[in-house]
């Protein structure tokens, strides 16, 4: 197996799926840490992910835009399966640094570095 081939294809999924945003987020989600993993197998792309939360209303609209982008940016030459994932459960803490800085720059100030602290000290005794 051509091992540079699957990390050719891995990569080009990766621009399509930062291509796809987050509807309450202007986060593509990729960067949001909602994509856990990418695996080609023969002529099937498998894509892991999930959703900030389990009860999101267009959970099947992303999925097919998910499923769809990656297809037609193969040509259809790639069966795309994509297996909806909660465990582990996402949170902030996936969100990539250039997500960070993409909701740093709406914010006005790191959003999961709070959130992170906020969890933490939550632990404390």
């Amino acid at each position: 197996m051509d091992m540079s081939k699957d990390n050719d294809i891995v990569k080009k999924v990766v621009e399509v799926l930062k291509q796809i945003y987050d509807p309450e987020l202007p986060v593509n989600i990729y960067d949001l840490g909602l994509v856990y993993n990418i695996n080609v197998s023969g002529d099937v792309i498998v894509i892991d992910m999930s959703l900030t939360t389990p009860t999101c209303p267009i959970a099947g609209v992303i999925i097919s835009m998910v499923r769809d982008m990656v297809y037609h940016a193969f040509n259809g030459r790639y069966k795309v399966r994509v297996n909806l994932v909660w465990d582990p459960p996402w949170s902030p803490e996936r969100v990539s640094e250039e997500g960070r800085k993409k909701l740093r720059e709406i914010f006005g100030y790191d959003i999961v570095g709070e959130w992170i602290k906020a969890s933490s000290s939550g632990n404390e005794e």
